[in-house]
């Protein structure tokens, strides 16, 4: 896919939105300054101006009334996301009915419900002696970064297939992490840094075939977390494809709560997707709200 392919990201009465026909959706990211009222009525013209079928906004839980009061649901809950003390609500807005109605509910919550039975332990196995190398990703790794995800996701919500936006992002608010094995990439992470809100989304999660069954994404998330603590970030969270047993165990595993399931949210792996969101205080006293 070309960048000019992918939803864009722009501004929006000073907040910033992502919309597109890839994932047939406005994305709030951030409220910025703008009132709540104004905003859900902006955001509802611009869905149904474009004919897209959802409306997806990520906000403080202090702003959440009047979304309410127009008729989005409450999907998810992230406590402590905004510097550790404001929980973030994560709502939805369905223009179209069909998109409210999921295919395989009884398959998600079969996975959810082994994920949330795998307990933290706290301990992680050790990596095979010798065999990789986990670190940061350079800027000059870029081309082999996107041809590894372009192997692993025929979709994906924002253009990590190309050897530009890795480039752009790395440079101001992502960082990449990689496992190395005979001297190759062969898996990939990221942390997605808010230094304002002192949060992290952990994501872009890949590991090449031939390589999967060594809890490489486990190890990297671990990695990723001493990284960002580091920076005094207050709350990791992820949205990880609620149809991926995989992903959500990793996260479980390592210690995250459950936060709740956005409906047919996320164009990834060629088709819109449920996509459960997992989040862990990094800090004491983070997330106690």
């Amino acid at each position: 896919m070309m960048r000019d392919e992918f939803d864009k990201i722009e501004h929006m009465d000073g907040a910033l939105i992502q919309h597109g026909p890839l994932n047939d959706r406005v994305y709030l990211m951030k409220m910025g300054d703008t009132r709540p009222d104004e905003l859900v009525d902006g955001l509802l013209r611009k869905a149904v101006d474009e004919g897209y079928s959802k409306v997806f906004a990520k906000i403080p839980e202090s702003a959440a009334e009047p979304f309410k009061d127009a008729g989005f649901q409450k999907e998810a809950r992230v406590p402590g996301f905004f510097n550790g003390r404001e929980p973030a609500s994560f709502m939805g807005y369905y223009l179209d009915s069909d998109r409210r109605q999921e295919e395989n509910p009884e398959k998600l919550d079969a996975i959810l419900a082994l994920s949330r039975n795998q307990s933290a332990s706290g301990d992680l196995p050790p990596l095979p002696e010798n065999k990789f190398v986990l670190r940061q990703c350079r800027t000059d790794e870029v081309k082999k970064m996107a041809d590894i995800y372009r192997k692993i996701f025929p979709t994906y919500p924002f253009p990590i297939h190309e050897p530009d936006y890795l480039r752009d992002t790395m440079g101001s608010h992502v960082v990449y992490f990689g496992a190395v094995a005979d001297g190759q990439l062969i898996a990939l992470s990221s942390s997605e840094i808010d230094r304002k809100a002192k949060n992290t989304e952990m994501t872009d999660f890949a590991t090449l075939p031939g390589w999967r069954g060594n809890r490489l994404g486990t190890h990297l998330l671990s990695l990723m977390e001493g990284a960002v603590k580091k920076k005094k970030i207050k709350t990791a969270y992820t949205i990880a494809r609620a149809a991926s047993p995989g992903m959500n165990i990793t996260f479980a595993r390592s210690g995250y709560q459950f936060g709740g399931r956005l409906i047919n949210n996320t164009n990834i792996s060629g088709q819109i997707e449920s996509m459960n969101i997992w989040y862990k205080p990094l800090m004491p006293g983070a997330g106690e709200a």
